[in-house]
């Protein structure tokens, strides 16, 4: 995300086109794991606010669900913990 990037149209016209897109700012790398491009990591200044705001779409939920599997095949977390975790991410999904 650099400052030759077109701008979107959101609210905030300093904001690039790519801001809450979580395909562009959070995608899956090759190793399976979703990655921080290093245009977003490095140069953005609004990259917090913008990781944010992807995770906090529908396809947001989706990532949740993925660290829930992860942790859940890895002994982290049981079954309870599991199925309230994902209750809320559903109850989530619902609401938006």
């Amino acid at each position: 995300m650099t400052k030759s990037m077109t701008k979107s149209t959101n609210k905030e016209p300093d904001l690039p086109e790519c801001f809450g897109n979580l395909a562009k700012v959070f995608p899956m790398g090759k190793n399976g794991l979703r990655e921080t491009p290093e245009d977003c990591f490095f140069h953005c200044p609004v990259k917090t606010r913008c990781l944010k705001q992807a995770i906090a779409t529908k396809d947001g939920v989706k990532v949740e669900e993925e660290i829930i599997e992860r942790s859940t095949k890895a002994g982290a977390m049981n079954f309870f913990e599991r199925w309230s975790r994902k209750k809320q991410l559903h109850k989530r999904e619902i609401e938006k």
